[in-house]
């Protein structure tokens, strides 16, 4: 059984699940809309969640997230599934196929096989939908791979029930009711408040005043942590940035690309400008993670005693720009 679905790339894969289910429901929603309703873009510093053996750090809201506050400012109804036994987990996703429903299912990426060999690691909060079944085969849409492939039913198992942090536990999800009519006026300037609120938040660890404690930890890791650990965890912040979903640039090209669109939906001419410096923050954080990366492989120009105190430097100016941001933008929403 196959159901007719039109797979499109994107940049992430919750977005990417939520635009191409919607458009699938015909009800299109670009990924850039998605994420900025979803409220999506976030900074923020776990210390207690270890990945990879180090502090976690992400640039976006928590897994799930994004799909729930999206779903719920546009008045879309979600049923969401978690399993603790594989063999009903894969019954249920059975019956919707069955039914003409494609969904989409949280996995861990470790064990996907169709991923290249160096982007496999243990993170399993990615997101892909299946969109129907040939003999033991799972036809599977993932909207990070450029076309749409397939895995054996013993393999998407593995993946559905992989271990370890935000361990999936089967998750599946799909839409179950859809509005007549979505008004997307206030359902985007609820998605910018939310942002903003984040962003600007007055704690250590989230936002904008969450990159400037690693800015500081940054800069005390040699000394405190000793060469090898502060290169783990220099590695661990690239990592988390660039690898792991789409991290601190691209997120932040998503989000310029959300502004533009939503400034004429809105009417905000002045969102258009704020898209082109949101687009600038993003080159700031791919310059650092390509500058940490070099100072991570021993390749940097930079001196060895002085390099993270450079990133360090590098993460405070990121920081102030985008309090500056997000303070002009919180003044632009009525």
């Amino acid at each position: 059984m196959e159901i007719e679905f039109t797979h499109k790339q994107s940049a992430h894969c919750e977005n990417g699940v939520v635009s191409n289910l919607m458009r699938h429901h015909g009800i299109p929603f670009s990924e850039p809309m998605v994420f900025g309703i979803g409220s999506g873009l976030l900074f923020c510093y776990i210390p207690l969640l270890k990945v990879n053996h180090a502090p976690a750090i992400t640039y976006r809201a928590m897994p799930g997230m994004i799909f729930k506050r999206f779903a719920k400012r546009v008045g879309i109804t979600f049923k969401r599934e978690k399993f603790s036994n594989p063999k009903k987990a894969q019954a249920q996703l059975d019956a919707n196929l069955a039914n003409s429903n494609p969904v989409g299912l949280q996995v861990g990426v470790y064990h996907l096989t169709y991923f290249p060999e160096e982007y496999r690691f243990h993170f399993n909060a990615h997101n892909l939908v299946v969109y129907g079944k040939d003999n033991d085969h799972y036809l599977i849409s993932d909207p990070v791979m450029e076309e749409v492939t397939t895995l054996t039913s013993e393999e998407l198992e593995r993946v559905r029930f992989a271990k370890g942090a935000f361990a999936p536990k089967g998750q599946m999800y799909y839409p179950i009711r859809l509005p007549e009519t979505i008004d997307l006026k206030p359902a985007i300037l609820k998605g910018i408040k939310h942002t903003c609120r984040d962003m600007l938040a007055p704690v250590p660890y989230v936002g904008v005043k969450g990159i400037k404690t690693i800015a500081k930890l940054v800069r005390s890791w040699p000394e405190k942590k000793g060469p090898k650990r502060a290169k783990h965890y220099l590695g661990q912040i690239v990592r988390m940035q660039e690898e792991i979903g789409t991290g601190g640039g691209g997120f932040r090209y998503i989000y310029a690309a959300f502004l533009q669109e939503a400034a004429d939906v809105v009417n905000k001419p002045e969102w258009r400008d704020m898209s082109q410096e949101m687009t600038q923050i993003g080159d700031q954080w791919r310059d650092f993670a390509l500058q940490a990366s070099r100072v991570y492989k021993d390749r940097s120009s930079l001196a060895a005693e002085g390099a993270y105190d450079t990133l360090a430097t590098q993460l405070e100016a990121i920081a102030e720009k985008e309090k500056v941001f997000f303070k002009k933008l919180k003044k632009t929403l009525p």
